[in-house]
């Protein structure tokens, strides 16, 4: 996962409006969005190589979300940064207890960026910087680096996103927000960061929609949680670039 746009609170409906790409190689295995047949609380795409995931809601209203930091120069590591969101939304830690143990942890896996959400409260930790933020209400976009960062698919991501839920005050249009993320716009060079893979390499990473010919966005999500507890989750999955299907699932929180 490489782009994770939200808004928390500040909306009548919806207390998380969530609209993200998870971006990888075309050739890791992965299974697109249901509930696990092992885990059947979890509603969520899997990757088929660790067993974990990227970014999934659970029944009880519980929702994470990954991505990596990046930087060439940390050292690899072999716990799967997957398994942090299955054990967010399948386990019954508070989310103290949760960032605690992702402390605790933090060198057993590679670099990652993680958000958390247990209907309350919304936390963000990066396992490099050893950083935890609570969220507060507004619009908010993650990338690879840290919360909010500037870089310019999250500056636009943030801004376009903030625009939308601000005129859709009684309504959010989940194809309105796919189109947000949708973006294979390429940013001015001066824009781009230095996170020591080239500037080649960063000008193809720089879009919300990344296509390459080996790696690039294989699918786009949308989580809607409104004020009665009620989730919508959209995602749609593509392969090489090219849009194949599409998947939604609503269903009403349970205690």
């Amino acid at each position: 996962m490489c782009l994770i746009n939200f808004h928390f609170q500040y909306h009548p409906v919806y207390k998380l409006i969530v609209v993200a790409n998870r971006d990888e190689s075309y050739a890791r295995p992965t299974e697109s969005a249901e509930f696990w047949d092992d885990e059947p609380n979890i509603l969520a795409g899997r990757d088929l190589l660790q067993l974990g995931t990227w970014l999934g809601v659970s029944k009880q209203g519980r929702f994470a979300a990954i991505t990596n930091f990046r930087d060439p120069r940390l050292p690899e590591r072999t716990k799967s940064r997957g398994e942090i969101v299955r054990m967010f939304l399948s386990e019954n830690f508070s989310i103290e207890e949760f960032i605690d143990k992702l402390k605790n942890s933090r060198e057993l896996y590679g670099g990652y960026n993680v958000i958390v959400y247990d209907g309350n409260k919304l936390i963000h930790y990066n396992n490099i910087l050893n950083e935890m933020n609570e969220i507060h209400p507004g619009t908010h976009s993650l990338s690879n680096y840290s919360l909010n960062t500037p870089w310019p698919k999250v500056v636009k991501g943030k801004q376009k996103l903030y625009e939308h839920v601000q005129s859709n005050q009684s309504h959010i249009d989940h194809e309105e927000l796919f189109k947000i993320v949708n973006d294979t716009s390429i940013a001015n060079d001066n824009d781009l960061p230095d996170t020591g893979i080239g500037i080649a390499l960063e000008r193809l990473l720089s879009p919300m929609f990344i296509k390459m010919p080996n790696y690039g966005t294989r699918s786009s999500t949308i989580v809607l949680m409104n004020k009665n507890n009620e989730i919508t989750f959209v995602e749609k999955t593509f392969q090489e670039g090219q849009f194949q299907f599409e998947r939604k699932y609503e269903f009403k929180i349970t205690e």
